[in-house]
């Protein structure tokens, strides 16, 4: 049977036609499956009646919305190809994308109207609507048919799906074209690695322009009730207790800000089951606070825009180290997920000795790794070998199995002829009282050729000097390993993953000279 992912909504349509699908708390809406899957049906048609055909790309700019979930399941049962862009770009920026995957249409959120009008300037697209607005969206569905999308029976599987764009943390975004089949492997790690329950309730904190959509279709791919929020700290909170929720993704700065809010003992929190972070390594300090402070189990997730759910550490790993049994492996994102293999490699591509030591590049085989860049031939092949995705993160593996991401490959500072993995520094750095978070970078210096700095924002209400921070990296890292000296700022760039964009931060220190 050809699996289309376009379909998760006509299952419980038949099987729970007034159960509820999503909650869209920006908006009120309370969305059941039958209402969900008859406005797939009728977007899909509507899209379709509109000259686009199978294979054609449709661009989408929203935060998250019920509108962009239509999209993204009307898209897979017509056979086209979302492009969902992020809103969090400039003009410029979301015209060179545009341009890059050459999309039929593009359909935008209201409160993007004044964007999508100087884009009309610059791009050449057959279709623009517009939804929460006068835009045409809600008038394409009323005159579409409620029918099946022809052809639907025939789309699926190997048939591209969507494209994410990466965050662009090394470089310039790219765009990850994902199949319906690998859409599907990666909910399958996430089932494994979550241990999904047909009693969840999710709450979507990341953006759906990104990889977490795939964790919040594979909720409801189970027919849990997917609730939907712009991320703030207090009204996440209060979800979680009025919608009973119980699994969240969330990254270092959600939980952090969360574990903040003012009276947090006071909501009630009973509901949660599991929380996963990912987007990075979390210091050993906060991992240890939300397991005091969150009723339920933590897992860390480790993966990439083009290939979701690698690698998993699980939560009886979290217990246990919490306990005093290999507490280390907190700064570990497990062992490799189910239906994932994975090595790690030198540059020759033998692996490394799994001596916990040895660094080399994580390389990963599994469905659920994108198809390929859209539109960068050269680069599918340095990063896709032999069914084999490159990650560029380097990482030593232990005996057990169990991978230490230490640094992206482009983010290692080499200090006097010494290799500097950043993430071991940002864990000494995140380990003084007063450190929201923190990221470490490289910067020039004309003797080592590079020097390490730690940038760091506080937690509120706290202070702490340059000295301070510098003394309590140097408790727990080799003398040269500590940052020589420290920027203090309001926030850190990141993309859509959570992840650092640390090239900004070091732009400033290398404008005038080249970083090898």
């Amino acid at each position: 049977m050809t699996l289309n992912q376009g379909l998760i909504p006509a299952k419980w349509a038949a099987l729970a036609p007034r159960a509820l699908a999503v909650h869209d708390v920006p908006t009120g809406r309370r969305v059941r499956w039958a209402e969900l899957d008859e406005r797939v049906r009728r977007l899909a048609n509507g899209l379709l009646g509109l000259g686009l055909r199978r294979g054609d790309r449709v661009a989408a700019l929203s935060r998250n919305r019920v509108e962009l979930l239509e999209l993204y399941f009307a898209c897979g049962r017509a056979g086209l190809v979302l492009q969902p862009l992020n809103w969090r770009l400039d003009t410029a920026e979301l015209a060179r994308l545009l341009r890059d995957a050459t999309p039929r249409a593009l359909i935008t959120a209201a409160e993007w109207s004044a964007q999508a009008a100087e884009l009309r300037r610059t791009c050449d697209l057959a279709h623009w609507l517009e939804f929460g607005g006068d835009g045409g969206y809600e008038e394409l569905l009323a005159a579409a048919s409620a029918a099946e999308p022809p052809g639907s029976e025939h789309v699926g599987d190997h048939d591209p799906f969507f494209i994410l764009h990466t965050g662009g943390t090394t470089g310039r975004s790219k765009g990850a074209l994902h199949t319906h089949r690998s859409a599907e492997a990666g909910g399958v790690h996430q089932t494994v690695a979550e241990r999904i329950v047909p009693g969840d309730v999710y709450l979507l904190t990341g953006q759906m322009f990104h990889i977490p959509i795939v964790l919040a279709m594979n909720y409801l791919r189970h027919g849990c009730p997917l609730v939907l929020v712009d991320f703030a700290a207090e009204q996440a909170l209060r979800v979680i207790e009025q919608e009973r929720v119980s699994a969240f993704l969330g990254i270092t700065t959600m939980l952090n800000w969360m574990l903040a809010v003012p009276g947090f003992d006071r909501y009630d929190l009973r509901s949660l089951r599991n929380i996963q972070y990912g987007g990075g390594p979390m210091p050993t300090s906060v991992v240890r606070a939300a397991l005091e402070s969150f009723p339920c189990s933590l897992i860390q997730g480790y993966g990439q825009t083009e290939g979701p759910g690698m690698a998993f550490l699980s939560q009886e790993d979290h217990a246990a180290a919490i306990a005093g049994h290999h507490p280390h492996r907190l700064r570990s994102c497990g062992r490799e997920g189910f239906g994932a293999r994975l090595r790690v490699l030198d540059d020759s591509g033998a692996e490394v000795p799994r001596d916990g030591r040895t660094p080399g590049q994580i390389v990963v085989r599994s469905e659920a790794n994108m198809a390929r860049y859209w539109n960068r031939p050269e680069l599918t092949a340095r990063t896709l070998r032999d069914g084999w995705l490159w990650t560029g993160d380097v990482a030593t593996w232990d005996e057990d199995r169990y991978v230490y991401v230490v640094d992206r490959a482009k983010d290692m500072i080499i200090s006097g002829g010494e290799n500097i993995y950043s993430v071991a520094v940002e864990e000494a750095v995140a380990a003084h009282p007063a450190v929201l978070e923190c990221a470490v970078i490289g910067v020039p210096d004309p003797e080592w050729g590079e020097n390490v700095k730690a940038v760091v924002v506080l937690k509120p209400g706290t202070t702490a000097t340059e000295a301070e921070i510098i003394a309590a990296a140097r408790q727990r890292l080799p003398s040269y390993q500590k940052p020589k000296s420290v920027d203090f700022v309001a926030s850190l760039p990141k993309a859509p993953t959570g992840k650092v964009i640390k090239r900004e931060l070091r732009a400033p220190y290398w404008a005038d000279q080249e970083r090898t």
